[in-house]
């Protein structure tokens, strides 16, 4: 508030100051101008928004806040767990690089540890994050819902089908080309040539 000035004379009128801003009014008009004045000077004022009034008048929407996303809440961290998976597969590999060396068989492979974290299947007992469990589960219900296994339907299918290919593709003969046909004809005249031939071969010696 401002401080109380003496009366200052504005020709015939005498000007007294406003408590609140300080400026001079006459009686009449500081009697009005008072309380408005203070209640503008309690009033809080809204932040100025320089980007609406650059904005205003033109064909640019004026660009609204994204909503505020809750805040998810934070999951146990599993760090002793991971600790532990990290030191075993260290030894694993230590013990496997010493059997190469010395010549000996491999150790077994150490067993895969489980996520706590992680969902599992109902359906075909395989195991998600949770964000994957969600697509993976509807997913592998509607498949399961469709393939049910049923061994002597399955088995009564193979058959047919195996019987209709039967009916449907009888053994065909082999069919000789005329190439082969006539390297066939030239070797067995060879042959028969050959048998004529030998006899009088054998008998010429034996004279």
């Amino acid at each position: 508030m401002a401080e109380a000035l003496p009366p200052v004379a504005d020709g015939n009128k005498k000007l007294f100051p406003c408590e609140v801003c300080g400026r001079c009014f006459a009686a009449d008009v500081l009697e009005r101008h008072e309380p408005i004045c203070k209640k503008l000077f309690n009033k809080k004022r809204k932040p100025f928004n320089s980007l609406k009034q650059r904005l205003q008048g033109t064909d640019i929407p004026t660009v609204s806040k994204p909503p505020q996303t809750k805040a998810q809440p934070m999951k146990k961290s599993n760090w002793r767990q991971q600790h532990e998976d990290f030191i075993n597969a260290i030894r694993s590999a230590k013990q496997c690089t010493l059997a190469i060396r010395e010549g000996r068989p491999l150790p077994p492979p150490s067993p895969p540890t489980i996520n706590p974290d992680y969902i599992q299947c109902p359906y075909c007992m395989r195991r998600f994050n949770e964000m994957a469990a969600q697509r993976h589960i509807n997913f592998c219900k509607d498949q399961s819902s469709r393939r049910v296994f049923d061994p002597a339907q399955t088995a009564a299918k193979l058959a047919s089908r195996a019987q209709g290919k039967a009916q449907a593709s009888p053994k065909k003969q082999p069919t000789v080309t005329s190439a082969v046909g006539s390297l066939l004809q030239s070797r067995a005249v060879e042959a028969k040539n050959e048998v004529t031939t030998s006899p009088s071969k054998s008998g010429h010696v034996q004279s």
